[in-house]
């Protein structure tokens, strides 16, 4: 006989020494088999219920981290609308400067241009207000009937719209062609 089924022969007489042996009548058993299923269904039960209950603290997770960035872009878009009305004042300044002083309106140039810069970095963007109208985008301020121009098409902006990350803040007013 080989090592192998030597060793596999005294662990099968180890075995069969530690068993005990263990008389019951029908009734007896009948009630252990019964006890012994209602552990393994109230086993199957509790998996069951702690499935559930990661799968239901696994959506809990993911939306109240949907909610946590939902939060975090409308805090952005709030304070980067509450900046616009001083973006506009900078724009009207520097189309009515007339100042001899050339330092003065390139000093306020560049202020104007890194505010700009840091609030693109944030994720603002005009508004486009080439062509035809559009009502999520523009808010129509005027109606203006010219010859060589389509009906619905934009003609003059009279005040900048502005979007954060593809959603509009604040829309562009404008004046339209009839």
């Amino acid at each position: 006989m080989s090592q192998k089924k030597k060793d596999q022969a005294k662990v099968s007489a180890v075995e069969t020494e530690e068993q005990e042996v263990f008389t019951l009548t029908k009734e007896e058993l009948e009630q252990a088999r019964a006890h012994m299923e209602g552990l393994e269904k109230d086993k199957k039960d509790m998996v069951e219920l702690l499935q559930r209950n990661q799968a239901d603290f696994d959506n809990y997770r993911r939306r109240n981290a949907q909610i946590r960035l939902d939060s975090i872009e409308e805090g952005k878009r709030e304070c980067l609308s509450a900046l616009l009305p001083i973006l506009d004042d900078f724009d009207r300044m520097l189309k009515s400067v007339d100042c001899a002083d050339k330092a003065w309106t390139d000093g306020v140039t560049m202020v104007h241009n890194k505010l700009k810069e840091v609030l693109q970095k944030q994720g603002l963007s005009e508004v486009d207000t080439d062509g035809k109208f559009d009502p999520t985008l523009h808010n129509a301020v005027m109606v203006e009937k010219v010859e060589d121009k389509e009906g619905g098409e934009v003609l003059e902006v009279l005040q900048k719209g502005y979007k954060v990350n593809e959603r509009v803040v604040r829309p562009a007013m404008v004046k339209v062609s009839q």
